[in-house]
């Protein structure tokens, strides 16, 4: 069951990195980001970049080698940073962003509580593989 969990985590992650290189047009960045320092303005699409590639580097992971990351010590060990780094993100997604993006807008809320899903499943699934 776990394997076929990873499969679809797998699926799900490489998805959500594609998604990352929509950024720039959907959120306008060329005007939002246009009044900042050109350090600044580089940093948000070079880390947006690199946050993708590492989101698009665990979805294969977790869809190439799934069984490595549920039997073996380090697959566990593995499994636990990831389960980490998800659970952190979890926990930005409510004490991060300001509740003033979502609340009262249709379609940001239900963005909010379906990533708010995906992260706890994401968080649960990978801690579960470390502890069992």
């Amino acid at each position: 069951m776990v394997i076929i969990n990873l499969k679809i985590i797998g699926v799900l992650l490489m998805l959500l990195a594609t998604l990352h290189l929509v950024f720039p047009k959907y959120f306008n960045w060329k005007k939002e980001l246009g009044m900042l320092s050109l350090i600044n303005r580089q940093m948000m699409y070079i880390h947006t970049f690199f946050i993708g590639l590492i989101v698009l580097l665990m979805g294969i992971l977790c869809f190439a080698l799934p069984e490595e990351l549920v039997s073996t010590p380090f697959g566990k060990k593995i499994s636990f940073g990831i389960g980490i780094f998800w659970t952190a993100r979890l926990y930005f997604q409510f004490f991060g962003y300001s509740s003033m993006i979502w609340k009262g807008k249709t379609f940001e809320t239900i963005i909010h509580v379906l990533f708010t899903l995906l992260w706890i499943y994401l968080s649960v699934i990978f801690l579960y593989i470390y502890l069992m």
